[in-house]
């Protein structure tokens, strides 16, 4: 029999203390190693290599008890013995995000929680720069310095968690500068909040992910200066191309309204919007009060130094030098719009150039205008090119 044990620094139950009385293997972390003191006669196994301590458990005769943090189930080590064929039984301790929010006193029913540990980074950093309530799952090589100097540009609060549950545990609230300044003990959790978004919610229980209300607005959603938009059918197209999810990040260029931008916020996408006109950068801000979608004030490409890189990029305004440049960090899919042919023609040359395989299209859409005495007729919209590029 398996069974996993969660330690959160409370003594552990008598059932737990049974099991692992009655063990022959003692899987788990130095500390909680030494915190529980299997029996003298068990074989214990220092849980850092995880595949060899796994395949160790798999040959095991007997009794195996593995020690986990608080919940195994929740990021835990149950996925991994799961996946080897094993249905151990689990006695759960309180997760360490469940405790880092009481700590800090917050309910977390609307928080997303993200693991920075064994995995690429970029989608817990991409989270945290999309939405308002972020818990952390760190790990020694993207702890809180490391969030938290990623995350320099978004307004965000970081609170720390060190230690829970044990002689050292400390829970502290930091500005980014201040947390990537700092030096860390492990382990840690790290919340990270928009606390204006909180505050500015309408509502208190909407699920963190929620799907959003729509897509392709109509034009008038947003405030735009005289007609200056990416109408709402060429928008539908471009959203289908961006394929915009959590953990992604997403640049719009040349923003404008920031129409664009703001549904790929909706979607759950960390969004930067670059705009060089200041009044349209005060529009995006209007339009994106509760979007979380940052303003980068600038002309393109020069604007794009020091931004981290994008999963891909909308370029809707700023001409083919925005696209060159948008292209030189080699986002997974750019996606352009432009009125002109020539334009279009020179835009597929650099995408080609640049070895992006390519698709395009023109939208020459017509929408119903009304007429007197209850008909309508046709109103056309300008043509548009929609361009996509995708990295081989």
């Amino acid at each position: 029999m398996i069974t996993v044990v969660g330690c959160d620094g409370s003594p552990l139950s008598q059932e737990a203390m049974d099991r692992l009385q009655a063990a022959s293997l003692v899987v788990g972390g130095r500390r909680h190693l030494e915190s529980v003191r299997p029996p003298e006669r068990a074989r214990r196994i220092v849980l850092g290599d995880v595949p060899a301590a796994l395949a160790e458990v798999d040959a095991a005769e007997g009794d195996v008890v593995v020690l986990a943090s608080g919940d195994p189930a929740f990021f835990g080590i149950l996925r991994a013995l799961r996946g080897r064929g094993h249905a151990p039984e689990v006695l759960p301790a309180v997760s360490s995000v469940a405790t880092a929010f009481a700590r800090i006193g917050l309910p977390w029913d609307d928080a997303v929680v993200v693991s920075a540990h064994g995995r690429d980074p970029r989608t817990a950093l991409n989270a945290c720069r999309a939405l308002p309530k972020v818990a952390v799952l760190t790990s020694p090589a993207c702890g809180p310095g490391e969030i938290a100097a990623r995350l320099a540009g978004w307004d965000r609060t970081l609170w720390v968690a060190e230690r829970l549950g044990g002689p050292g545990e400390r829970v502290v609230r930091r500005t980014p500068a201040e947390a990537a300044a700092s030096d860390w003990a492990d382990p840690n959790v790290v919340v990270v909040l928009d606390e204006d978004r909180l505050a500015a919610a309408a509502r208190v229980h909407d699920q963190p992910a929620a799907p959003p209300d729509g897509w392709a607005h109509a034009d008038d959603f947003y405030a735009h200066r005289a007609g200056m938009i990416t109408k709402w059918e060429v928008r539908a197209v471009v959203l289908s191309r961006l394929r915009p999810t959590l953990g992604r990040l997403i640049w719009d260029v040349g923003a404008g309204s920031g129409s664009v931008g703001i549904e790929c916020a909706e979607h759950h996408a960390a969004v930067i919007a670059i705009e060089r006109d200041p009044a349209a950068c005060e529009l995006i801000r209007r339009n994106a009060r509760s979007s979380g979608v940052r303003v980068v004030a600038g002309a393109a490409p020069e604007a794009y130094d020091g931004l981290p890189d994008p999963d891909a990029v909308f370029v809707g305004g700023g001409g083919l030098d925005a696209l060159g440049g948008a292209l030189a960090r080699r986002p997974e899919t750019v996606v352009a719009t432009f009125a002109a042919v020539d334009r279009a023609a020179a835009a597929r040359r650099l995408l080609a150039d640049a070895a992006y395989e390519i698709e395009g299209v023109q939208l020459a859409a017509s929408r119903f205008a009304d007429l007197p005495g209850g008909s309508f007729r046709l109103e056309a919209q300008n043509p548009v090119f929609v361009l996509t590029g995708r990295s081989r």
